[in-house]
């Protein structure tokens, strides 16, 4: 990938709902980003703590924050990051990056991004985050481990909003959601199908082992740093009661991978195609743990829940 002979201009996408008590601190974070030049394109989920009226203020005193228009409802992120990548326009932009309203990006987040795609030619960048509590607790989300076959159809590469996306990738899926909006409806995590979509589609992706954003963990956290044992339990119930199969295989179809021989073996979760995934653990996540968390949970189902993953 050549390198740039100007600043790399970085479109941010920033879906926010009732985000002031945070908002302002992320996006001084995001404006304060350094040897890249950023622009600002948030989209509201209409609000009452007045988030509209401040980023409109804000809007009107710096040249790179824009809005798009509010008062619609999303009732989630993914709708609302959805909606954004359908309707900015990416062109212009060398790369594309998505930001939480709640989080704290350390000045060199873009910048780490930028060096590391150009280093490895990867079209989609993910990395690490240091989770942290209100009551001073801190941890690091590793997501980092070396990405599998198929890794990509059973867990996402790390936070959405430590995504950054090369001009090309972002084109390619841009024009995708344009044309599957009313099937992506049911999607409930955005972050996990777009790496799914650029696994699927052959762009080449890393994630980086060095965190440079600070991810705020609080109630309203609609997903969260999944850290902890008890945060384990609840993964191992839902993958346990087919959610998680269910979730691959509404992702295999999106991303057309439907047909593919590994995935109709396994896809309608009947009993000897969940046999034959369980042996294949290793190629379904990255980290050893969770290889063994899947295969227990392949062969639960396979013996109590056939045919409890299949998506109609």
């Amino acid at each position: 990938m050549h390198a740039l002979t100007h600043p790399p201009r970085v479109l941010v996408l920033l879906a926010a709902f009732n985000g002031m008590e945070y908002l302002p601190a992320q996006m001084a974070s995001i404006l304060g980003q350094q040897a890249v030049a950023v622009q600002v394109v948030l989209s509201i989920d209409r609000s009452s703590d007045g988030t509209e009226a401040w980023v409109a203020q804000l809007a009107q005193q710096d040249a790179r924050v824009s809005v798009l228009p509010g008062g619609q409802v999303f009732g989630g992120a993914a709708p609302n990051f959805f909606r954004l990548l359908s309707d900015v326009d990416m062109a212009g932009y060398d790369y594309v990056a998505l930001a939480d309203q709640d989080d704290l990006w350390h000045p060199d987040k873009l910048g780490r991004a930028y060096q590391q795609l150009q280093h490895t030619g990867a079209a989609g960048y993910s990395g690490n985050v240091i989770a942290f509590w209100p009551g001073g607790q801190e941890r690091l989300i590793d997501k980092s481990q070396p990405q599998q076959p198929w890794d990509f159809l059973f867990e996402g590469p790390g936070p959405g909003c430590t995504f950054v996306l090369t001009q090309p990738l972002a084109l390619a899926l841009q024009a995708w959601v344009r044309t599957h909006a009313k099937a992506l409806q049911p999607v409930g995590f955005h972050d996990w199908l777009i790496y799914a979509w650029a696994r699927a589609q052959e762009f080449r992706w890393i994630i980086d082992a060095h965190p440079h954003m600070r991810y705020r963990q609080h109630t309203s956290n609609q997903i969260g740093a999944n850290a902890g044992p008890r945060s384990l339990l609840r993964r191992a119930q839902r993958i346990a009661s087919g959610w998680g199969l269910g979730q691959a295989s509404l992702i295999a179809r999106l991303t057309g991978l439907e047909a593919h021989p590994f995935i109709a073996s396994w896809h309608q979760g009947q009993r000897l195609g969940l046999l034959r995934l369980a042996l294949r653990a290793v190629q379904c996540r990255r980290r050893r743990r969770d290889q063994m968390l899947f295969m227990l949970s392949c062969l639960w189902m396979a013996i109590f829940l056939p045919g409890r993953g299949k998506i109609s």
